[in-house]
Parts: structure tokens; C-alpha cells; sequence
């Protein structure tokens, strides 16, 4: 799968613009689809996705992106000190072959309770079937609905403590896998030739739910003809000397 790619650059931003047409079947998806996904980066220092999609016949479409970060920066070990916020009171437990079971789980008084700022290593060794399923974290959470942002509420902070580096993610989604990087063995390689071996470093990906198709209770991934997928996320960097994630940015 090969997306055209054209860089465009603004006043204050600079990004490219990526197009690829699904043909009908392929992957076995029914109708013929049209996305685009947008890059931009701004002065502000934010990077910012959008997506968009047609498709000539009723298909499921749920697009995201899976970068990997580690605000220590490449070659500083693992992500385990990051500390991490999320704005979600829910997950989706999944089966061992890290499917979805269907049930939405309160995160309260377990390892996925990360609506206070808590390191990512503090829990994600503990003896509990979903991390064993995992080896980690790698769950999709219920993002809230409410929060700071209107139709972009904050639904995550990650903050590294010895850089003084923030993301906050803001996003349209109503999911966030998040991942701490279990299955990276070195052969994924970053700047400089640095190699990504076990959480290395962590993902964030806004989405609906995995499995949406099979699982009634969650938010539809079905696309119409007729209508357009739309989807936005933000990560917006900043530093600071404040501890954990008692962090406030200037708003634009």
C-alpha cells in the first residue's frame, strides 16, 4: 500500500498530504475508498492529524496512526518512567489473543486506572490477566466525553520527568490504544540508527474501538455512501519544570 504524499506549507505550519484509493475487496473490505490523511506541524509545536474518507459502498473505516515516542529521547532506555494521565474512567478488557471481548470494565482499582498522573512502570508488572494478555499495557480506553476543548477534549498527558517534556493528546475519537511497547525486540530503529527494544518507547492511538464491527456495544465504524469519515487528533509538546502533571499550557 503506497499513499501519493504532497508537502504543503502555511504561515505559521508546514505538513504533507497523504491520498490513497481502496479499490473494492481489497484487504476484503467491500467499496471502493478515498482517504486522506493530513501531517501538519505547527510553530506552536503541536503535530496535527486529520483524516477523511468516502467510500462508494458500506464499509467499516477506522483509521489512525502508530508512532512511537519516548520523551527521554532515542537511546535513553525505556519508557517506564514516563508518567501518564488519561481521560477515561473505562477500557475494553481484551481475550488472550488481545481481541476485544465486548465488555466495557471501570479502570477504578485496577493497573488501567490512570485518571491520576502514575508512572507507566509503577503496575505494569503485577501479576493481573489483562497485562499477562498484553506483557503490558496494550488497551484500548473509553475516552470521557467531557473535559476542557469543546469537540477536541484533552484525552491524554504524558510526562517525562527527567527531560521535563509533555504531550497532551487531544482528539474527536472516542478511543485510545494505548501501548507500551511489549513486542519491541530491536529491530525497529529511530534517529540515528537507535535501536527500540523492549519499551523503548510508547504509542497513544486515537481511534473508535477495535473490533467494532463484532461488537455491537461499541460506537459504529460503519461509512455510507454519501457521507464522510472525519476524524482529527492533536499533539501538542511543551516543556516544563513542574512536577508530574500539574501542567498548565498558554492557549491559542
Amino acid at each position: 500500500m503506497v499513499w501519493d504524499a504532497a508537502p504543503f506549507e502555511g504561515a505559521d505550519s508546514v505538513g504533507l498530504v497523504f491520498r490513497y484509493t481502496s479499490p473494492d475487496g481489497e484487504e476484503g473490505y467491500p467499496g471502493t475508498v478515498r482517504a486522506t490523511v493530513t501531517y501538519t506541524l505547527t510553530d506552536r509545536n503541536e503535530l496535527i492529524f486529520d483524516y477523511s474518507a468516502t467510500t462508494d459502498r458500506a464499509t467499516p473505516v477506522n483509521l489512525t496512526q502508530h508512532s512511537y515516542f519516548n520523551l527521554a529521547g532515542d537511546g535513553k532506555g525505556d519508557i517506564l518512567g514516563h508518567v501518564v494521565t488519561l481521560n477515561a474512567d473505562r477500557f475494553t478488557p481484551v481475550d488472550s489473543t488481545l481481541i476485544p471481548t465486548g465488555e466495557i470494565r471501570s479502570v477504578a482499582g485496577t493497573p488501567f486506572d490512570f485518571r491520576t498522573p502514575t508512572a507507566i512502570g509503577a503496575r505494569i508488572g503485577l501479576d493481573e490477566q489483562q497485562l499477562r494478555y498484553g506483557r503490558g499495557y496494550d488497551h484500548n480506553f473509553v475516552l470521557n466525553k467531557g473535559g476542557t476543548g469543546g469537540d477536541m477534549p484533552l484525552a491524554a498527558r504524558v510526562y517525562e520527568p527527567t527531560s521535563g517534556r509533555v504531550m497532551d493528546i487531544s482528539t474527536t475519537e472516542p478511543g485510545l490504544q494505548f501501548y507500551s511497547g511489549n513486542f519491541l525486540d530491536g529491530t525497529l530503529r529511530g534517529k540515528k540508527g537507535v535501536s527500540y527494544r523492549r519499551r523503548y518507547g510508547f504509542a497513544m492511538e486515537t481511534q473508535h474501538f477495535p473490533d467494532s464491527p463484532n461488537k455491537p456495544a461499541f460506537p459504529s465504524t460503519r461509512l455510507d455512501p454519501g457521507q464522510t469519515y472525519q476524524s482529527a487528533t492533536v499533539y501538542a509538546f511543551s516543556a516544563t519544570g513542574h512536577h508530574l502533571g500539574l501542567v498548565k499550557r498558554k492557549k491559542h
